[in-house]
């Protein structure tokens, strides 16, 4: 009889936790994917309301169907901008083989398609562009950040320097860039194109900042205990840094990493503008100065893919900084 109780009470415990688990599935769904899906509908609701109240001199205002159309007509023609560069190697290939059959020793060669860059090959060259910069700063921000949050001096002789020039506008750097640039990059067959130069550097400038600046706090406010036990085990400097400084510092220099990254994708665009490099930027200018009927739905789709692909950059170095952080219980977002 007790046996039986047990069994009985031990199932109903079962039943108890099978659903209380059911339920803390079904909250973390909510949470996670219907909230944010009732969001986005929300905002493609307002959208489409908005742009059928809103007559521009190009025509209506694009709303959600309008993007959607565009998108699938930039899409078609990225297909039909690779079939052309395909029949254009083919066309060489076959030319190069009756060259061949008629002299093996021909001399044959195969030249690079030219034609127009379509949009996905505009956004790759962004991507690029933008992580060149990224990287520059990056390697020049982390280490002025530890030398400045370990010394006191080097602090404050460094400090007014990024006050100074952490506001300064992407407009006022892409002038002094471009003839930087164009003094001292000069080459007969250049690897890098003088616009991809000047846009990268330009996002270098302005994405420097917030690394340096959270690097410094980070390093700055070191537990002091750390500090003691790293001077009673007398380490070197680069063990210090090593082992005690980095580690510690991580969730501030990371934080600076993302609003890095976030500032050198809003730059971008606008250097790109300027700079006349092949990227997104260039295709919201082109687009611009194009004027057509579909332009404006065009841009839209540069602008949401520019929010889209900012929001996985920076989930990316979300992912980065959870795995590398020692603190695997601190809540990251």
């Amino acid at each position: 009889m007790n046996a039986t109780k047990i069994r009985s009470e031990i199932n109903q415990r079962l039943q108890q936790l099978s659903l209380a688990s059911l339920l803390k599935g079904l909250r973390r769904t909510v949470k996670n994917l219907v909230l944010p899906l009732t969001g986005i509908v929300i905002f493609l609701f307002i959208w489409q309301i908005a742009a059928s109240n809103i007559i521009t001199s190009l025509g209506q205002f694009p709303g959600p169907s309008d993007v959607w159309q565009q998108s699938k007509t930039l899409v078609a023609e990225h297909h039909q901008e690779r079939q052309k560069a395909d029949a254009f190697y083919t066309r060489q290939e076959v030319r190069n083989a009756k060259k061949l059959a008629k002299n093996p020793q021909a001399d044959v060669k195969i030249r690079a398609y030219t034609g127009k860059a379509t949009y996905f090959d505009q956004i790759f060259t962004s991507l690029y562009t933008v992580m060149f910069g990224f990287l520059v700063a990056t390697f020049i921000a982390i280490p002025l950040g530890i030398m400045c949050g370990l010394s006191e001096n080097a602090y404050r002789a460094i400090n007014p320097i990024i006050q100074t020039f952490k506001p300064v506008s992407p407009l006022a750097w892409l002038p002094l860039v471009t003839m930087v640039v164009s003094a001292l990059y000069v080459s007969d067959e250049p690897m890098f194109e003088k616009a991809f130069l000047t846009s990268g550097f330009t996002v270098a400038l302005c994405c420097l900042w917030p690394t340096v600046v959270n690097t410094i706090v980070g390093v700055a406010s070191i537990d002091r205990d750390l500090i003691d036990v790293s001077r009673v085990l007398r380490l070197s400097s680069p063990v210090y840094i090593k082992t005690i400084v980095i580690p510690s510092a991580i969730p501030l220099i990371f934080t600076g990493l993302r609003l890095s990254l976030a500032t050198g994708w809003m730059v971008l665009i606008a250097a790109e503008m300027l700079a006349q490099n092949p990227g997104l930027g260039k295709f919201i200018w082109d687009e611009f100065q194009n004027g057509s009927s579909s332009s404006l739905g065009r841009i839209m789709v540069a602008v949401v893919t520019i929010g889209i692909i900012g929001f996985i950059l920076d989930q990316l170095m979300l992912a980065l900084q959870k795995r590398v952080s020692w603190d695997k219980q601190a809540i990251l977002r």
